[in-house]
Protein backbone atom coordinates (compact mmCIF):
# COMPACT_ATOMS: atom_id res chain seq x y z
CA UNK A 1 0.00 0.00 0.00
CA UNK A 2 1.15 3.36 -0.86
CA UNK A 3 0.16 6.19 1.26
CA UNK A 4 -0.05 9.70 0.82
CA UNK A 5 0.37 12.14 3.76
CA UNK A 6 -0.41 15.43 3.77
CA UNK A 7 0.62 18.19 6.67
CA UNK A 8 3.82 16.74 7.82
CA UNK A 9 5.46 19.68 9.03
CA UNK A 10 2.71 19.46 11.92
CA UNK A 11 2.64 17.41 14.93
CA UNK A 12 0.84 14.98 13.66
CA UNK A 13 1.79 14.22 10.00
CA UNK A 14 5.21 13.87 11.50
CA UNK A 15 4.24 10.96 13.20
CA UNK A 16 1.79 9.34 11.12
CA UNK A 17 4.89 9.02 8.65
CA UNK A 18 7.36 7.56 10.90
CA UNK A 19 4.37 4.80 11.58
CA UNK A 20 4.23 4.39 8.02
CA UNK A 21 7.91 3.98 7.82
CA UNK A 22 7.66 1.20 11.18
CA UNK A 23 5.23 -1.07 9.29
CA UNK A 24 7.03 -1.22 6.44
CA UNK A 25 4.41 1.16 4.13
CA UNK A 26 5.42 3.53 1.24
CA UNK A 27 4.69 6.38 2.59
CA UNK A 28 4.83 9.47 0.97
CA UNK A 29 4.93 13.27 2.64
CA UNK A 30 3.37 16.44 1.43
CA UNK A 31 3.00 20.15 2.70
CA UNK A 32 3.44 23.45 1.34
CA UNK A 33 7.34 24.17 1.72
CA UNK A 34 9.52 23.10 -1.27
CA UNK A 35 11.37 20.25 0.92
CA UNK A 36 10.49 18.66 4.66
CA UNK A 37 10.27 21.70 7.20
CA UNK A 38 9.40 19.81 10.52
CA UNK A 39 11.83 18.98 13.59
CA UNK A 40 14.77 17.39 11.84
CA UNK A 41 15.33 14.75 14.83
CA UNK A 42 16.51 12.02 12.27
CA UNK A 43 13.43 9.44 12.55
CA UNK A 44 12.56 8.45 9.41
CA UNK A 45 10.28 11.04 8.14
CA UNK A 46 12.93 13.64 7.64
CA UNK A 47 14.58 11.21 5.12
CA UNK A 48 11.16 9.61 3.19
CA UNK A 49 9.86 10.96 -0.28
CA UNK A 50 8.42 14.18 0.32
CA UNK A 51 6.54 16.47 -2.51
CA UNK A 52 5.40 20.19 -2.29
CA UNK A 53 1.80 20.22 -3.42
CA UNK A 54 -0.41 23.41 -2.39
CA UNK A 55 -4.12 21.98 -0.71
CA UNK A 56 -5.53 25.30 -2.15
CA UNK A 57 -4.90 25.09 -5.49
CA UNK A 58 -6.83 22.88 -7.44
CA UNK A 59 -4.21 21.71 -10.06
CA UNK A 60 -1.45 20.83 -7.83
CA UNK A 61 -3.75 18.78 -5.81
CA UNK A 62 -4.41 17.25 -8.97
CA UNK A 63 -1.25 17.05 -10.51
CA UNK A 64 0.71 15.43 -7.95
CA UNK A 65 -2.38 12.63 -6.07
CA UNK A 66 -2.87 11.65 -10.27
CA UNK A 67 1.43 11.18 -10.16
CA UNK A 68 1.97 9.74 -7.27
CA UNK A 69 -1.70 7.12 -7.19
CA UNK A 70 -1.58 6.57 -3.53
CA UNK A 71 -3.93 3.28 -2.13
CA UNK A 72 -4.87 5.97 1.05
CA UNK A 73 -4.71 9.66 1.62
CA UNK A 74 -4.17 10.73 5.05
CA UNK A 75 -5.00 14.45 5.19
CA UNK A 76 -3.51 15.94 8.24
CA UNK A 77 -2.59 19.28 6.65
CA UNK A 78 -4.99 22.43 8.37
CA UNK A 79 -5.43 25.72 9.72
CA UNK A 80 -5.44 25.33 13.28
CA UNK A 81 -4.28 28.91 14.39
CA UNK A 82 -7.67 29.09 16.17
CA UNK A 83 -7.63 32.94 17.67
CA UNK A 84 -5.67 34.07 14.11
CA UNK A 85 -8.48 32.25 12.19
CA UNK A 86 -11.26 35.31 13.75
CA UNK A 87 -9.12 38.16 12.07
CA UNK A 88 -11.41 39.72 9.17
CA UNK A 89 -8.47 39.25 6.73
CA UNK A 90 -7.75 35.43 7.60
CA UNK A 91 -11.23 34.01 6.90
CA UNK A 92 -11.06 33.45 3.60
CA UNK A 93 -7.48 31.47 3.85
CA UNK A 94 -9.12 29.82 6.35
CA UNK A 95 -11.41 28.46 4.45
CA UNK A 96 -9.37 27.91 1.56
CA UNK A 97 -7.06 25.65 3.68
CA UNK A 98 -9.89 23.59 5.89
CA UNK A 99 -12.58 23.38 3.86
CA UNK A 100 -11.95 24.20 -0.07
CA UNK A 101 -8.60 22.10 0.02
CA UNK A 102 -10.05 19.34 1.96
CA UNK A 103 -12.62 19.17 -0.98
CA UNK A 104 -9.64 19.18 -3.49
CA UNK A 105 -8.05 16.46 -1.90
CA UNK A 106 -11.59 14.68 -1.51
CA UNK A 107 -12.41 14.86 -5.33
CA UNK A 108 -8.88 13.40 -6.61
CA UNK A 109 -9.87 11.05 -4.06
CA UNK A 110 -12.61 9.69 -5.89
CA UNK A 111 -11.17 10.00 -9.10
CA UNK A 112 -8.12 7.49 -7.96
CA UNK A 113 -10.50 5.19 -5.90
CA UNK A 114 -8.76 5.60 -2.88
CA UNK A 115 -9.11 5.67 0.64
CA UNK A 116 -9.11 8.93 2.43
CA UNK A 117 -8.58 10.16 6.41
CA UNK A 118 -9.99 13.36 7.55
CA UNK A 119 -8.65 14.49 11.07
CA UNK A 120 -11.50 16.96 12.42
CA UNK A 121 -11.97 18.16 15.73
CA UNK A 122 -14.61 18.45 18.77
CA UNK A 123 -14.68 22.38 17.59
CA UNK A 124 -17.60 21.31 14.79
CA UNK A 125 -19.81 21.33 17.85
CA UNK A 126 -21.27 23.85 20.26
CA UNK A 127 -19.15 22.58 23.78
CA UNK A 128 -22.25 22.85 25.80
CA UNK A 129 -23.46 20.69 28.15
CA UNK A 130 -22.03 17.49 30.13
CA UNK A 131 -22.60 14.51 27.58
CA UNK A 132 -19.61 13.20 25.48
CA UNK A 133 -20.11 13.87 21.88
CA UNK A 134 -21.32 10.66 20.00
CA UNK A 135 -18.91 10.09 16.59
CA UNK A 136 -21.96 10.10 14.75
CA UNK A 137 -23.84 13.05 16.24
CA UNK A 138 -24.68 15.04 13.58
CA UNK A 139 -25.96 18.21 15.52
CA UNK A 140 -23.37 20.35 14.44
CA UNK A 141 -23.30 23.80 15.87
CA UNK A 142 -19.09 25.57 15.62
CA UNK A 143 -18.49 28.18 17.97
CA UNK A 144 -15.45 29.71 15.83
CA UNK A 145 -14.06 30.52 12.09
CA UNK A 146 -11.95 27.41 12.93
CA UNK A 147 -14.94 25.19 13.80
CA UNK A 148 -16.93 26.29 11.08
CA UNK A 149 -14.34 25.13 7.99
CA UNK A 150 -13.28 22.41 9.56
CA UNK A 151 -16.97 21.33 9.23
CA UNK A 152 -17.20 22.31 6.01
CA UNK A 153 -14.04 20.18 5.21
CA UNK A 154 -16.19 17.32 6.88
CA UNK A 155 -18.91 17.58 4.31
CA UNK A 156 -16.56 18.18 1.42
CA UNK A 157 -15.52 14.50 2.23
CA UNK A 158 -18.69 13.09 3.58
CA UNK A 159 -20.55 13.84 0.79
CA UNK A 160 -18.34 12.89 -2.26
CA UNK A 161 -16.52 9.82 -0.95
CA UNK A 162 -17.43 6.47 0.56
CA UNK A 163 -13.88 5.04 1.43
CA UNK A 164 -13.88 7.46 4.51
CA UNK A 165 -12.92 7.81 7.84
CA UNK A 166 -13.45 11.31 9.76
CA UNK A 167 -11.44 11.02 12.60
CA UNK A 168 -12.29 13.76 15.25
CA UNK A 169 -9.68 14.67 17.92
CA UNK A 170 -9.01 17.37 20.74
CA UNK A 171 -6.16 18.55 22.58
CA UNK A 172 -3.28 17.53 20.57
CA UNK A 173 0.51 17.47 21.47
CA UNK A 174 3.35 15.72 19.48
CA UNK A 175 7.14 16.31 19.33
CA UNK A 176 6.71 18.43 16.30
CA UNK A 177 5.56 22.07 16.51
CA UNK A 178 4.02 23.85 19.03
CA UNK A 179 1.60 22.58 22.05
CA UNK A 180 -0.25 23.36 24.78
CA UNK A 181 2.77 21.36 27.42
CA UNK A 182 5.34 23.03 25.54
CA UNK A 183 3.70 26.25 26.46
CA UNK A 184 3.01 25.57 29.97
CA UNK A 185 6.57 24.13 30.40
CA UNK A 186 8.05 27.56 29.02
CA UNK A 187 5.94 29.30 31.22
CA UNK A 188 7.08 27.41 34.56
CA UNK A 189 10.62 28.36 33.90
CA UNK A 190 10.45 32.07 33.73
CA UNK A 191 6.86 32.30 36.11
CA UNK A 192 6.01 31.58 39.75
CA UNK A 193 2.52 31.38 39.47
CA UNK A 194 0.41 30.79 36.37
CA UNK A 195 -3.64 30.65 35.81
CA UNK A 196 -5.23 28.04 33.86
CA UNK A 197 -8.92 27.11 32.91
CA UNK A 198 -10.79 24.71 34.76
CA UNK A 199 -14.30 24.88 33.66
CA UNK A 200 -13.42 23.70 29.88
CA UNK A 201 -13.50 19.73 29.91
CA UNK A 202 -11.93 17.23 27.49
CA UNK A 203 -9.23 14.82 26.63
CA UNK A 204 -5.60 14.82 25.59
CA UNK A 205 -4.43 13.32 22.48
CA UNK A 206 -0.47 12.12 21.93
CA UNK A 207 -0.02 12.13 17.89
CA UNK A 208 2.47 9.34 18.41
CA UNK A 209 -0.39 7.05 19.88
CA UNK A 210 -3.09 8.68 17.19
CA UNK A 211 -0.75 8.08 14.58
CA UNK A 212 -0.70 4.38 15.12
CA UNK A 213 -4.55 3.75 15.43
CA UNK A 214 -4.78 5.65 11.43
CA UNK A 215 -2.48 3.15 10.21
CA UNK A 216 -4.80 0.72 12.06
CA UNK A 217 -7.83 2.23 10.21
CA UNK A 218 -6.63 2.78 6.79
CA UNK A 219 -5.64 -1.40 7.08
CA UNK A 220 -9.40 -1.87 7.56
CA UNK A 221 -12.38 -0.53 5.39
CA UNK A 222 -14.44 0.06 8.43
CA UNK A 223 -15.17 3.39 7.07
CA UNK A 224 -16.95 6.31 8.99
CA UNK A 225 -17.07 8.55 11.54
CA UNK A 226 -14.82 8.18 14.80
CA UNK A 227 -13.70 9.63 18.14
CA UNK A 228 -9.91 9.74 19.29
CA UNK A 229 -8.37 11.13 22.35
CA UNK A 230 -6.41 9.13 24.53
CA UNK A 231 -8.26 7.58 27.34
CA UNK A 232 -8.16 8.11 31.08
CA UNK A 233 -10.88 10.38 31.75
CA UNK A 234 -11.93 13.76 30.89
CA UNK A 235 -10.14 16.82 32.92
CA UNK A 236 -9.66 20.32 32.58
CA UNK A 237 -6.93 22.68 31.08
CA UNK A 238 -6.23 23.17 35.24
CA UNK A 239 -6.03 19.47 35.57
CA UNK A 240 -3.42 18.85 32.71
CA UNK A 241 -1.27 21.21 33.87
CA UNK A 242 -1.19 20.26 37.53
CA UNK A 243 -0.01 16.63 36.11
CA UNK A 244 2.32 18.27 33.69
CA UNK A 245 4.11 20.08 36.09
CA UNK A 246 3.85 16.91 38.22
CA UNK A 247 5.73 14.47 36.29
CA UNK A 248 8.24 16.99 35.22
CA UNK A 249 8.77 17.68 38.52
CA UNK A 250 9.38 13.97 39.06
CA UNK A 251 11.67 13.11 36.27
CA UNK A 252 14.07 15.93 37.93
CA UNK A 253 13.27 19.26 36.84
CA UNK A 254 12.65 21.21 40.30
CA UNK A 255 11.54 24.24 38.92
CA UNK A 256 8.31 22.40 38.92
CA UNK A 257 7.42 21.33 41.58
CA UNK A 258 4.72 23.18 44.03
CA UNK A 259 7.35 24.82 45.66
CA UNK A 260 8.69 26.75 42.55
CA UNK A 261 5.81 26.87 40.21
CA UNK A 262 1.86 27.34 41.95
CA UNK A 263 -0.72 26.60 39.17
CA UNK A 264 -3.75 28.52 40.10
CA UNK A 265 -7.82 27.27 38.59
CA UNK A 266 -9.73 30.10 37.01
CA UNK A 267 -12.57 30.13 34.96
CA UNK A 268 -13.05 30.80 31.32
CA UNK A 269 -15.06 34.26 32.32
CA UNK A 270 -12.24 35.46 34.81
CA UNK A 271 -9.12 34.44 32.10
CA UNK A 272 -10.50 36.73 29.95
CA UNK A 273 -11.51 36.52 26.30
CA UNK A 274 -9.71 35.16 23.70
CA UNK A 275 -10.50 36.06 20.25
CA UNK A 276 -12.90 32.53 19.61
CA UNK A 277 -14.91 31.47 21.26
CA UNK A 278 -13.76 27.86 22.67
CA UNK A 279 -15.95 25.32 23.76
CA UNK A 280 -16.87 23.99 27.65
CA UNK A 281 -17.42 20.46 26.41
CA UNK A 282 -14.84 18.75 24.61
CA UNK A 283 -15.95 15.54 25.59
CA UNK A 284 -15.58 13.00 22.78
CA UNK A 285 -17.21 9.54 23.75
CA UNK A 286 -14.52 6.88 21.80
CA UNK A 287 -16.65 3.95 22.08
CA UNK A 288 -17.06 3.17 18.46
CA UNK A 289 -13.32 2.95 18.70
CA UNK A 290 -14.01 -0.56 20.24
CA UNK A 291 -17.54 -1.67 19.17
CA UNK A 292 -15.11 -1.63 15.32
CA UNK A 293 -12.67 -3.49 16.93
CA UNK A 294 -9.99 -0.92 17.13
CA UNK A 295 -7.46 -0.54 19.85
CA UNK A 296 -8.06 2.93 22.04
CA UNK A 297 -5.12 4.67 22.38
CA UNK A 298 -3.28 4.43 26.19
CA UNK A 299 -4.34 7.16 29.19
CA UNK A 300 -3.48 10.60 28.71
CA UNK A 301 -1.26 9.94 31.92
CA UNK A 302 0.36 7.79 30.16
CA UNK A 303 0.85 9.32 27.25
CA UNK A 304 2.07 12.29 29.03
CA UNK A 305 4.77 10.51 30.87
CA UNK A 306 6.14 9.35 27.34
CA UNK A 307 6.22 12.65 25.97
CA UNK A 308 8.16 14.30 28.56
CA UNK A 309 10.90 11.91 28.11
CA UNK A 310 11.03 12.93 24.77
CA UNK A 311 10.77 16.90 25.23
CA UNK A 312 12.57 17.67 28.36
Amino acid sequence: MKIFVTGVGGQLGHDVMNELNQRGYEGVGSDLAPSYSGIQDGSAVTGMPYVSMDITDEGSVETVLMKEKPDVVVHCAAWTAVDMAEDDDKVEKVRLVNAVGTKYIALACKKLNCKMIYLSTDYVFDGLGEEPWQPDCKDYKPLNVYGQTKLEGELAVSENLEKYFIVRIAWVFGVNGKNFIKTMLNLGKTHDRITVVNDQIGTPTYTFDLARLLVDMLETERYGYYHATNEGGYISWYDFTVEIFKQAAALGHEEYDPQHMMVVPVSTAEYGASKAMRPFNSRLDKSKLTEQGFTPLPTWQDALARYLKEVL
